[in-house]
């Protein structure tokens, strides 16, 4: 929970100058009393396990940046979600060495060491079965690492997303490194189809009532024995909550004013009503100008190979879904009358315009699929290489959009990297699966080391 010092804020903690507030832990804060009362005067719905497990759930991840964040801000909700039978990921980023940045008993070797021991001793405490990770990233440096750190929840999460509860720090927290954990788990859950909820921890230390976003706050109601579980494991985190001796640079980080906040019979999380954005395919057309080399002979041979096994030597209405710059649309433009291509990035989207200028007959919009699926019949469908860039749920409706779209004796087109990604829960043949798994009619397939190639029509 705490850090050593923001560089270049003299406040110590807080999300630098000008981007947030500033505070520090052993300044005074906003009273305990006056979050009872605000609590009090905004009556919370209830986040109910039992709701939660009859829509589906019933696995809990749970990621804070450092040890102790997960006690704080969701202790409660670990407890129950173990009591109740299920399956507990509790994740920190760091190890947090930097609590205690001039101690002259514990340098951050020994910090780190002492730290991930009471993180453990806190998740058992709080459900038994719980199993505990801890990332080992550099306290204080989260900001810097959130591709990584977006990479580890996908892969905490794994592909049971639409069964799994992810709790994080709330994104607008006032400490750097929660704020990058929680805007890293906001992907994530975008890309898993888990269900988010972000849970505050300095925010009621220099927040007030106003600072909630109230019609996204959802209650955890703790009763007797999730609220004396929790209480035993922030005791736990004791060289937080207890000086780690008398002597000047290891005193008490976590004192009776702010653990006040956390002694309560609710815990309060947040839980934003629109999924969060997510830029990186768009931060990597903007990075480089052919992020994938489409001119080298891995991508000429794959698109020699991917036309070769189209069955018609012409189509009418064409459809490329994800052309990056352009380079198919070029081919798959001389082999039909008209071609609308599609790309989620706008970068994307103005490169393959000027790729393709002057062919009248090729029309490059951006869209988001499935959600924005353009109207029409066509002849010819491509999905190539975007497939597991999209959640399993969002592959369905994929999936479903296609074959709605496809003339009654159209052409699916279909081609993906084989490897796996890091960052994102599919690959190429669990995309190609999906498309399968409806009894399509096989009409070309390639098996290359590398990709993955089907041509597909309508079953029989």
């Amino acid at each position: 929970m705490v850090t050593a010092p923001v560089p270049g804020s003299a406040t110590g903690l807080g999300t630098g100058p000008g981007t947030g507030p500033h505070f520090r832990h052993d300044e005074e804060g906003t009273p305990a009393a006056a979050w009872s009362r605000a609590l009090a005067d905004h009556p919370l719905p209830d986040l109910d396990l039992a709701d939660l497990e009859a829509a589906g759930l019933g696995r809990l991840v749970v990621v804070g940046a450092h040890p102790d964040d997960e006690t704080l801000g969701a202790g409660g909700l670990v407890h129950l979600a173990g009591r109740a039978g299920w399956d507990v990921l509790v994740v920190s980023a760091t190890a947090g060495e930097g609590s205690h940045p001039t101690s002259p008993t514990h340098d951050p070797g020994a910090l780190s060491a002492r730290r991930r021991g009471e993180l453990e001793r806190a998740a058992a405490l709080l459900a038994p079965g719980a199993e505990v990770v801890c990332l080992g990233h550099p306290d204080g440096g989260l900001v810097d690492l959130e591709e990584e750190l977006v990479a580890a929840i996908v892969d905490a999460v794994g592909d049971a997303g639409e069964h799994t509860l992810l709790a994080a720090p709330w994104r607008h927290d006032g400490h750097p490194d929660h704020e990058a954990v929680g805007r890293a788990a906001a992907v994530a859950a975008r890309r898993t189809d888990a269900r988010l909820v972000e849970y505050p921890v300095w925010m009621w230390h220099w927040g007030t009532a106003q600072d909630v976003p109230w019609p996204d706050a959802r209650g955890v109601r703790l009763d007797a024995g999730a609220w004396e579980a929790k209480r035993a494991a922030v005791a736990a985190h004791a060289s937080q909550v207890a000086p780690l001796s008398d002597r000047p640079g290891d005193e008490v980080l976590l004192g009776r004013a702010l653990l006040a906040h956390f002694d309560r019979d609710v815990e309060v999380v947040l839980e934003p009503a629109a999924p969060a954005g997510d830029d990186a395919l768009d931060r990597v057309h903007r990075d480089r100008d052919d992020p994938w080399d489409v001119d080298g002979w891995y991508e000429r041979r794959k698109r020699a190979i991917t036309l070769a096994s189209l069955p018609r030597e012409h189509y009418g209405h064409a459809l490329e879904v994800g052309c990056s710059v352009g380079a198919l649309a070029v081919d798959l433009a001389a082999r039909c009358d008209d071609l609308l291509a599609l790309d989620s990035s706008e970068a994307a989207v103005e490169a393959a315009r000027t790729r393709l200028a002057g062919t009248d007959h090729v029309v490059v919009r951006r869209a988001e699929v499935p959600a924005q699926w353009p109207a029409g019949r066509f002849d010819l469908v491509s999905v190539s290489e975007v497939g597991y860039f999209l959640s399993p749920h969002s592959l369905a409706e994929l999936v479903l959009r296609a074959w709605e779209s496809l003339a009654p004796e159209g052409h699916l087109l279909l081609c993906h990297w084989r490897h796996d990604l890091v960052g994102w829960p599919l690959d190429g043949p669990a995309v190609h699966d999906a498309f399968l798994a409806g009894g399509a009619r096989v009409l070309a397939e390639h098996h290359d080391p590398d990709f993955v190639l089907h041509v597909l029509g309508r079953a029989s």
